[in-house]
């Protein structure tokens, strides 16, 4: 189980530029969870991802994982714990080094790294048997340096390196962004195999309402910082993406309300 307890984070305190990033999120996600977060930009779900893996210290509040408190662990220590997927298809590898050697590295993720690879055999029977699955050829491709894959072949990859391990908590953060729509729906659905088959607990951030809406058991709403809906069991089954767009509709015209209302405050002191 993944737990938060009023979770606070702000950037550049007490400046021009202060960012109430994330302001007492307080949530429990059970184990085995598929949790879908949405949110408009600046919402604070990437922070959220960021500050559960340890991108950062929050500033208030606890973050419990698998009977952890694992708020004060450095990032390093909770990768033995986490996976975790980002937009980006070249952040999370080594672009010059191969794919075997990309997945030695995922193997000791948490622990001790020496000087060597050690890239056994039985180590590279698994990977092949492992990267076969995606059906893209790669198996025969393991001492290609991974920097020269495609965008949507390195994703995949990097998920399946991120859930090698079977981490308590697998977060995938807007992992399909990026990506062309045919190779989004091939990452898509190998998130899906992934965390079905090895009955992972995993966050997922999407801009896509239409990912929303179809994948996951929970969807959080994320703005200003706080979680605004929480719909799981029968709510999430039934929610359809054009009642989530309505949703962010109406928190744009609440925003633009308060401006308004900010503005005309502002201009009665004058």
């Amino acid at each position: 189980m993944l737990e938060l307890e009023d979770v606070r984070k702000t950037f550049n305190e007490g400046t021009a530029h202060e960012v109430r990033a994330l302001q007492g999120v307080s949530v429990k996600i059970e184990e085995n969870s598929f949790t879908i977060i949405i949110g408009t930009n600046g919402s604070g779900k990437s922070t959220l991802l960021s500050a559960i893996a340890g991108a950062f210290p929050v500033d208030h509040g606890r973050v419990r994982l698998a009977g952890h408190d694992i708020t004060r662990w450095p990032e390093f220590r909770r990768a033995s714990l986490i996976g975790r997927v980002f937009q980006n298809p070249f952040s999370g590898t080594a672009p010059n080094l191969t794919i075997a050697e990309n997945f030695a590295l995922a193997a000791r993720r948490g622990g001790r790294r020496g000087l060597g690879l050690a890239i056994t055999s039985k180590l590279r029977c698994q990977m092949r048997d492992l990267v076969r699955e995606l059906n893209m050829g790669l198996e025969d491709r393991l001492d290609t340096p991974i920097g020269t894959l495609s965008g949507g072949q390195r994703q995949a990859l990097t998920l399946l390196m991120a859930s090698w391990q079977r981490p308590q908590l697998l977060l995938l953060d807007e992992h399909t962004a990026a990506l062309d729509p045919k190779s989004a729906e091939q990452v898509v659905a190998l998130s899906e195999k992934v965390i079905a088959r090895d009955r992972l607990t995993a966050l997922m951030v999407t801009h896509s309402m239409q990912q929303a809406a179809r994948l996951g058991d929970r969807l959080l709403m994320m703005h200003r910082g706080k979680v605004l809906l929480d719909l799981r069991g029968i709510q999430k089954k039934r929610v359809r993406a054009e009642e989530l767009l309505d949703r962010f509709e109406e928190v744009r015209r609440a925003d633009l309300l308060d401006e308004s209302a900010a503005e005309m405050l502002a201009r009665s002191y004058v």
